[in-house]
């Protein structure tokens, strides 16, 4: 006896957004449950954050047009109306009788003629007012036109969004379903130009790249692997102060634990911009480093690679269950150089003093909003602020674990300047002892090869 039919990726999409809620639950798990039901797995994944990175964009299309507040709308058939209106402005590629069709036939299972004939209503209605599905932006006019990308938007007949020149923050904002108070201060901080970047960067679909595992081989085997496999990817270029590339990105979406290589350890998947703590603490062979946040232990294991398995690398976290993950992937890579110890015992002083400690703390995830997409729905200046209370706790305490001389790499995936600058600056001034060695930051660009944003500052120890 055959099994079930394999479910669309819309109909996967849609359940996984009825069950969302944004301020409480994840995407990702709902997804990971639901995905054996399609064979259409990667489509699924791409609907299912596609939309929510596009949330308050879509649900204002829905509102423009329709005439219908989404609230008022049961949240069964909204999910089927916001994958539908995903695919209209931000899928250019995909027919528009598909999208229309298969979103009729989702709302027709869900209860019948009534709501059948709203949903048809309402993505009609949208379609209707499309000037053009994929245009280029400068040729377009901003209150009308949704950004897909650095070069194209989806244009309309009517301006549904806030003047660009006169309110740049809440033009950004709603086209870009990005709170309007952080677009505001990355406006202050960057300008209105390096703001919309900053937006292009947090709304992309990003790449994925894989670090190459220098413990095991060279970019060139891995890409020999990939090649007879018929992968397709690219090697990203150098770093900066790097003479030889060590990461690769993928020109397609693929089954990470099923590419040639991973099983041996060859790689490990890291963002360009999560690559440079490391690079800027630049540890050495022989030195006594500890990572004091290292769960899941991406960077642990950079740091085993970058001193070629010869340095004492202890790593703790306070979270005992996901620093199970770190054991996983050190054994899966072959990093031998590096000893798992609970949290306590660096709270007790059982390890240390030592010569560099990375510290990659707890923070906003406003670098990660491509990524993280539930994050534009949570984020706040108070949240910020409390975090960046546990990034000041987290640092003074790192200060006391380091040797004379010593080095402390602290990184985060947030762009705010109270988490990063300011708070170094901070600490800083409350301690005379340490002096800023380096300090860079790296905003969300979409820009071919496009990577997240993030901070990192080196402080030495006098």
């Amino acid at each position: 006896m055959s099994g079930p039919a394999s479910k669309s990726a819309r109909v996967v999409a849609a359940e996984v957004l009825r069950r969302f809620d944004a301020g409480r639950t994840q995407a990702g798990p709902i997804l990971d449950r639901l995905l054996p039901q399609t064979d259409q797995k990667q489509r699924a994944t791409d609907l299912v954050f596609g939309t929510i990175r596009n949330l308050l964009a879509i649900d204002r299309v829905i509102e423009q047009f329709s005439g219908r507040r989404v609230r008022q709308i049961d949240k069964p058939l909204l999910a089927v109306v916001r994958v539908g209106v995903y695919e209209l402005v931000y899928s250019p590629d995909t027919p528009v009788y598909s999208i229309v069709d298969e979103a009729v036939k989702s709302a027709r299972d869900e209860g019948g003629g009534k709501q059948t004939g709203f949903v048809n209503a309402v993505l009609r209605g949208v379609v209707r007012h499309i000037v053009a599905r994929e245009a280029p932006v400068h040729e377009t006019t901003a209150a009308r036109t949704l950004v897909q990308s650095p070069q194209t938007g989806c244009e309309f007949d009517t301006d549904f969004l806030p003047d660009a020149n006169s309110d740049p923050a809440a033009h950004l904002s709603a086209c870009f379903s990005i709170p309007q108070w952080l677009v505001a201060g990355w406006i202050k901080e960057f300008g209105a130009q390096r703001a919309r970047q900053i937006c292009l960067g947090s709304g992309r679909r990003p790449s994925v790249y894989v670090r190459v595992n220098a413990l095991k081989t060279r970019p060139a085997h891995l890409m020999e692997r990939f090649h007879e496999a018929g992968i397709k990817a690219e090697v990203a270029p150098p770093a900066a102060g790097s003479t030889e590339a060590d990461m690769i990105r993928l020109l397609g979406p693929q089954a990470i634990a099923q590419l040639p290589g991973y099983a041996e350890g060859w790689f490990a998947v890291q963002d360009l911009s999560a690559s440079r703590a490391v690079r800027m603490l630049d540890p050495q062979p022989g030195w006594a480093i500890l990572d004091l946040c290292s769960a899941p232990g991406t960077k642990t294991t950079q740091l085993a690679e970058w001193t070629g398995d010869a340095a004492r690398i202890v790593a703790t976290d306070v979270d005992a269950e996901r620093i199970k993950k770190v054991t996983e992937n050190l054994a899966r890579l072959g990093c031998h150089s590096v000893t798992v110890v609970p949290w306590t015992q660096i709270e007790c002083g059982q390890h240390g003093p030592f010569d560099a400690i990375l510290l990659d703390v707890p923070c906003s995830n406003t670098g990660v909003l491509a990524r993280r997409v539930e994050v534009r729905f949570r984020v706040s200046p108070d949240s910020v602020e409390e975090l960046a209370a546990t990034q000041l706790a987290l640092l003074t305490r790192a200060a006391a674990l380091l040797k004379d001389n010593g080095r402390i790499c602290y990184s985060t995936c947030s762009i705010q300047t109270a988490e990063n600058s300011d708070l170094v600056g901070r600490f800083l001034a409350a301690d005379g002892r340490f002096a800023l060695v380096r300090e860079e930051l790296a905003l969300p660009c979409a820009q071919p090869f496009d990577h997240d944003g993030a901070y990192v500052a080196v402080l030495r120890r006098r």
